[in-house]
């Protein structure tokens, strides 16, 4: 390149322009594998179970203020068809001022009442429910922890589904996580397909391909074997599911999927509600690139590879290369209005950019509706329709993400009050 040829280059802003095509080709690249994910439950088909033993299980639900959805939740467990010698439910009131704990008691749970305004969140509550649970029955009485929030509601084969995974040997579980609420609006149904999609084309096409799969917040069961292990719940990151996942992948563990195994999910409706909860995510996201970064960096090189490539993708490049690509497009169109540039090459630039990933993430949209239409409880038409404003609520991340690099965040509880039964949401 002749140096009249560069000087144009650079005083044209053709600079920024080939920076954002470098960018937009480096996220194909670092994602491209989870559009190979999508095709992989098309050609190949679930393993059968191995001979089913029945194990203990002891589950986990931590409640701060529930008395509205709680009720459900214990009604869906009470219907369960594994048998119910075979596991026992466990409350951890936390910081109640309601009748979530009398309520609790009333349907059958054993209950524990817990108050520390120091130590707030999920993390600290499961901590201290279970050192109760080890103190009263012993640290070897049950074989695994199932862990649910307050607001899901179960399918009756639930618990059956996840023992047979359990019994193929996997120490950590995931589950298909449905909603209770699709049909409200385009932020529930943003959440919602988000997780189908989770369930259908990442967990189940890991499982698929014996890979490692993640845990999703709620709906998950580990082995009694790793709270011995941890020493109790010590995962107390604004994101406690992905915390704990990386520190299995890291070891070395594969996380298995009961793809039968559906529980519903309450989805916050309004957009505060959801900035909320998902800025506590980018957050906490960010707290586990810090933690176990290096941990997923080293072992990439390793055979743990597969895994810890995923866990990477998931965490954090996605953010890195949005921000920068838009640093990039500032930056030059800064620099075209102060040195007199065409800024409309720049600018396009960025709108094919953000096109692209709104029609990728329609595709994304589109095919998980298409293959879970069934299991998608709302009309036809919203179907649809929501297929269409995924995309827009999957970008408003960004501008969450990026106020969560400089925003001190803690946790705060969300307001559940979609008090449904199984019949009810399917109705």
């Amino acid at each position: 390149m002749t140096q009249e040829i560069q000087s144009e280059f650079l005083s044209s802003g053709e600079i920024f322009v080939t920076i954002n095509m470098l960018l937009s080709a480096t996220f194909l690249v670092c994602y491209l594998y989870q559009f190979f994910y999508i095709a992989v439950p098309f050609f190949l088909k679930d393993k059968a179970h191995k001979p089913t033993t029945p194990h203990r299980f002891a589950v986990l639900i931590s409640a701060r203020n529930e008395e509205t959805v709680l009720p459900l939740l214990l009604e869906s467990l009470n219907k369960q068809t594994y048998a119910r010698e075979h596991f026992t439910v466990f409350v951890i009131a936390d910081n109640c001022t309601d009748k979530t704990a009398e309520i609790a008691r009333e349907n059958g749970a054993v209950v524990y009442e817990r108050f520390n305004k120091e130590q707030v969140g999920k993390g600290y509550a499961l901590d201290f429910l279970y050192e109760k649970i080890v103190a009263d029955y012993g640290d070897a009485h049950f074989d695994a922890y199932t862990i649910f929030d307050a607001d899901n509601v179960l399918d009756p084969h639930y618990l059956e589904e996840v023992n047979k995974t359990f019994s193929d040997g996997y120490e950590v579980i995931t589950s298909y996580r449905n909603s209770k609420n699709y049909g409200d609006n385009w932020i529930t149904a943003g959440y919602a397909l988000w997780f189908l999609r989770e369930s259908e084309y990442l967990n189940h096409s890991r499982m698929l391909m014996n890979a490692s799969c993640a845990v999703s917040g709620t709906g998950f069961t580990f082995s009694s074997a790793i709270m011995r292990e941890v020493g109790g719940w010590k995962f107390f990151l604004l994101t406690e599911d992905i915390e704990f996942t990386v520190y299995n992948v890291v070891r070395g563990r594969k996380i298995g999927y009961a793809k039968n195994a559906e529980l519903y999910d309450e989805q916050p409706v309004t957009f505060a509600q959801s900035w909320r909860q998902r800025l506590r995510w980018a957050k906490g996201y960010i707290q586990v690139w810090g933690k176990y970064g290096n941990d997923l960096l080293k072992n990439i090189f390793s055979e743990k590879f597969a895994s810890c490539y995923d866990m990477t993708m998931t965490i954090m490049p996605a953010l890195v290369l949005s921000i920068l690509t838009l640093i990039n497009c500032a930056i030059g169109t800064v620099a075209g209005l102060i040195f007199g540039w065409e800024i409309n090459k720049i600018l396009l630039s960025l709108v094919f950019t953000f096109a692209g990933i709104y029609a990728t993430l329609w595709v994304i949209g589109a095919i998980t509706t298409a293959t879970q239409w069934k299991k998608i409880h709302c009309g036809g038409f919203k179907k649809t329709f929501y297929t269409f404003t995924f995309p827009v609520f999957m970008l408003t991340y960004l501008p969450i993400a990026i106020t969560a690099i400089f925003k001190k965040v803690e946790w705060k509880p969300i307001a559940h009050n979609q008090a449904k039964r199984l019949s009810d949401i399917k109705s």
